[in-house]
């Protein structure tokens, strides 16, 4: 189960309005609900890598400010660690060209994000930003990790 929201920042119960001034500290992350008999973190780990910018500071596409930086927020030791050595194979491996800018800090708090962003792609499918960012993004992790769909 994937549930958008926003976490790291310092307002209590921000809506997308408050994060999306770029002064609350937050970001536009998703929760991920995932039993780990079926996928593992590191396989969630190598897709969260593989289906953004990694290398690119407070900015996805065309979307930018802080709120829009590569962010892992673990929930335990392990998911710490892992997360750090995922990032250091990763950015020693010479796939990408830049360096790494993607966070690796404890979740605080998680605020689900408003119901209309629930769902949003499966409700607005012909809106323009579903079809120029969030379809192909789709695309690339349909088509790189159709082995792991079911």
């Amino acid at each position: 189960m994937v549930i958008p929201g926003y976490a790291g920042g310092k307002m209590t119960n921000p809506s997308y309005e408050d994060v999306s001034t770029d002064t609350t500290g937050h970001a536009e992350v998703v929760k991920i609900i995932f039993d780990p008999k079926v996928i593992s973190y590191e396989t969630l780990l190598d897709v969260f890598f593989h289906v953004h910018d990694p290398t690119s500071l407070n900015r996805q596409g065309a979307d930018v400010g802080k709120q829009y930086r590569s962010v892992i927020l673990f929930t335990s030791d392990d998911q710490k660690r892992k997360a750090q050595e995922s990032k250091r194979k990763i950015q020693t491996s010479g796939e990408f060209k830049n360096p790494l800018v993607t966070e690796i800090k404890e979740l605080d708090k998680f605020y689900d994000a408003e119901t209309y962003h629930q769902q949003y792609f499966a409700k607005n499918p012909s809106d323009p930003y579903c079809n120029f960012v969030i379809a192909p993004k789709l695309h690339k992790i349909l088509d790189q990790y159709k082995d792991l769909l079911q």
